[in-house]
């Protein structure tokens, strides 16, 4: 049930449309998932999809699927990372602030992660992304998805925006702010942000919002970009927010992106007293495009567009460390290519690689400083889940892979242990050459899906055979289990 406040308020600035709009809204919402490019190419998922799919007109790795008929949630695919489940319309935001490979990138309210791991899916491993989230019980759940998605150059942070801008002074090339706001876009998707809805709880928002821009703006550095969006209709959150914005920050202008079909500009009509360029905004409506409500405004602060501002030198802290002796033995007995670029941090016995040019967040709340990388056992590191899944299968000494629809693979996630006729080994000698694994065999072995496929050692690139789903220990033959305990679907 649409509140009937709202719906005076819609009714007003819809006009004739409104009846449609309506319609739409209490109807069904879209099934939606993008495809995790850092893992798979988009023409090779569709090939091994399980599960019918159609193009989201707006980005290249985002497809509908039909909710009355597919579960993508339970596939083990999902497991791997090869795609994250996703609202439409939240694909556009990522896609319109375009990240590059090597740049300093930042979203600000990130929970649960979609919009995290679409950025980080662009910047290809390189650079540094800190993804941020204020409520410490959603930040958990995004730095799972950062470890899902295999993502290498993110830090995970649970801080205020306002913590966040002391440390990062004009640091960041682009940053994204997809601002917490009163959820009108959400009302067919979640029945209770329609039961929760009121005008002061928008006037709440908008304000609140004010103070997220603003320290954005403090760490944007001069000829960025930042990208504004909500799922809201409501313009004292749109039009409104980025209006009172640039009033308090004229550095800033606002940028016009090509809009696809369907995108509406922006409506300065809407609001009393709008600064110009409001209608090179977007908005989508859901009697529009197929997806929910949302609003974005793209900004770039001052007119430079040079490269970004240099390391400013602070060091990392006292956890700061070599290679250690255990990471550098692993890395001989079990790995053939992977690069560790950047510092290695270590928290108690956790080790951590965090990217390159990052200040000290000493004083931070941060829940994933980078690639967890393992746990310093006694002379010895055991590799983490998070390492396993930024793994591809031509970079181990020994992989195994598992039919994606087999009983063994749902074994796997369950925790079991795995036997030799229910999986294909693969092994790599010293001279980097394929080899028959034997029983002699025994160390880290990386778990992988896919179907009958060629060997990953002998392609010279990017093989689309397999995908990592994580540890088990090969010895005589048996695969003992080390999937996560508190991922197991048993």
């Amino acid at each position: 049930m649409l509140p009937e406040e709202f719906k005076e308020r819609m009714k007003g600035l819809l006009g004739e449309e409104y009846p449609v709009f309506e319609q739409y809204l209490e109807g069904e919402p879209c099934g939606a998932l993008r495809v995790n490019t850092g893992k798979i190419p988009v023409e090779e998922f569709l090939r091994i999809a399980p599960f019918g799919l159609r193009q989201v007109p707006w980005t290249d790795s985002g497809f509908y699927y039909d909710k009355t008929e597919e579960r993508p949630g339970r596939h083990p695919f999902h497991e791997a990372g090869l795609y994250y489940i996703q609202e439409p319309s939240a694909m556009a935001p990522a896609s319109f602030l375009r990240p590059m490979s090597g740049e300093r990138v930042l979203d600000l309210c990130a929970a649960p992660g979609g919009k995290t791991t679409q950025l980080g899916e662009a910047m290809r491993g390189r650079g540094v992304l800190v993804s941020n989230e204020i409520h410490p019980a959603r930040a958990r759940i995004l730095s799972e998805n950062v470890e899902r998605m295999g993502l290498v150059n993110t830090i995970v942070t649970n801080e205020t925006p306002e913590k966040l801008a002391e440390f990062f002074p004009a640091y960041f090339d682009k940053i994204l702010v997809d601002a917490p706001c009163s959820g009108e876009g959400m009302f067919r998707k979640n029945e209770e942000a329609a039961r929760e809805w009121s005008a002061e709880n928008v006037r709440f928002c908008a304000a609140r919002q004010d103070g997220i821009l603003d320290a954005a703006a403090v760490m944007l550095r001069t000829g960025g970009r930042l990208l504004y969006s909500t799922c809201t209709f409501a313009p004292e959150e749109d039009e409104g927010s980025i209006s009172r914005f640039l009033r308090r920050h004229p550095e800033f202008l606002i940028l016009r992106p090509e809009a696809p079909e369907g995108f509406l500009p922006g409506r300065p009509d809407w609001i009393d007293d709008p600064v110009p360029g409001l209608e090179h905004t977007l908005r989508i409506m859901p009697h529009r495009a197929e997806g929910e409500g949302h609003y974005m405004a793209l900004l770039q602060k001052g007119n430079d567009c040079g490269e970004g501002t240099e390391e400013n030198g602070k060091a990392m802290g006292q956890s700061r460390v070599g290679c250690p002796e255990e990471l550098a033995a692993f890395r001989t007995e079990n790995l053939l290519e992977f690069s560790f670029s950047g510092a290695f941090l270590k928290f108690g016995e956790q080790l951590y690689l965090t990217p390159p040019a990052v200040p000290s967040l000493k004083g931070l709340k941060v829940l994933r400083p980078g690639l967890h990388v393992g746990t310093l056992k006694k002379n010895r590191l055991e590799p983490s889940h998070a390492l396993a899944l930024a793994l591809r299968p031509e970079q181990v000494r020994l992989w195994a892979r598992l039919r994606p629809e087999s009983a063994a693979a749902a074994r796997f996630l369950n925790g079991q242990t795995l036997t030799p006729q229910e999986v294909e080994l693969h092994g790599c000698g010293p001279d980097g050459k394929p080899r028959a694994v034997t029983e002699k065999d025994k160390g880290w072995c990386l778990v992988c899906l896919g179907e009958d496929g060629p060997d990953a050692y002998s392609q010279a690139a990017y093989s689309p055979a397999a995908y990592s789903l994580g540890w088990g220990r090969l010895s005589g033959g048996i695969i003992k289990n080390h999937y996560p305990k508190g991922l197991r679907k048993g």
